[in-house]
């Protein structure tokens, strides 16, 4: 534990138990992380870049520049470093028979919202689903995904992955969805163009005010992302949810998840699937009528 005035020794930089009570107070308003207090080592050791980067000497000095002023780089640049990915091809596998068996149900054409895209296997794993769904490599469907790093979301739109990230796929998969790279590419795949012509990647901050998103969703994927956030902060995006959602629509949410102890607007369908209850879509409907009168 940081004692209140010093910082551990042999460390490079300043950090004080003030510091990351700072850091942990900027990145819940600006993002609504909520770090616990075993987080200190990763902070230090994530943000410590950053001040190796801009030559700041200290934790207290980056953090004064950074709240002095409204640089979004650098706001965006130190979300960045907080912000932990940990995603994987047909992660959670259940989660795709069920989505499978409800786009070919759908009327079509079809939306689907990733919010929380990391590097993109999620959203290529969703695209990938609808394909094998419709046997097609251009289902009628379109994907919205969108995270709040944008270093993560870059990979993601460039969809090129090292050999290791699809060798647990089967050989069909690889050979339907990816593109093997050679020469000076060897050891790498590429996302084939038809699975990256059916996603659109966009920054989004789950805490923003307004989310420049429109059409209601036939299915929302928001997993492994509330993890981070605290029960009220849970609450709040939840409630945005229900109105960009169609009545039959699917929420999937982590294994670790469990929505219905933050919000009593949606109904579990299965294992970490859920629907909108009958109180939910009152509230998507007043939602929506208040939107038409104003």
């Amino acid at each position: 534990m940081l004692k209140k005035e010093q910082h551990d020794e042999g460390r490079e930089f300043s950090f004080t138990a003030q510091d990351f009570a700072r850091v942990r107070h900027l990145i819940y308003r600006h993002a609504g992380i909520s770090l616990s207090d075993a987080k200190s080592d990763m902070v230090y050791s994530r943000i410590g870049r950053r001040l190796r980067v801009l030559g700041a000497t200290s934790f207290k000095e980056y953090l004064d520049t950074l709240e002095s002023q409204s640089d979004s780089d650098e706001w965006e640049a130190f979300t960045n470093a907080l912000t932990t990915n940990l995603t994987s091809f047909f992660r959670e596998e259940h989660h795709f028979p069920i989505l499978a068996e409800h786009l070919r149900s759908l009327k079509k054409p079809i939306r689907i919202w990733c919010s929380a895209a990391s590097t993109g296997e999620e959203p290529y794993t969703i695209a990938m689903t609808a394909c094998e769904a419709f046997g097609s490599l251009n289902p009628p469907v379109d994907i919205i995904a969108t995270d709040i790093d944008t270093n993560v979301l870059s990979t993601a739109a460039r969809g090129i992955y090292p050999y290791e990230r699809v060798s647990k796929l089967s050989e069909e998969r690889r050979k339907r969805f990816f593109l093997k790279g050679t020469g000076p590419n060897d050891g790498l795949v590429a996302v084939k163009k038809e699975l990256k012509a059916m996603i659109t990647f966009n920054q989004l901050n789950l805490l923003d005010e307004s989310w420049a998103l429109h059409e209601p969703f036939d299915a929302i994927f928001c997993r492994n992302v509330m993890i981070y956030f605290d029960k009220p902060t849970q609450a709040k995006i939840l409630s945005r949810y229900v109105p960009l959602m169609k009545p039959d629509a699917l929420l999937f949410a982590g294994h670790s998840e469990n929505f219905l102890y933050v919000s009593d607007a949606f109904h579990l369908k299965g294992k970490t699937v859920y629907t909108l209850s009958d109180g939910g879509q009152l509230k998507r409907s007043g939602h929506q009528a208040r939107e038409k009168t104003s």
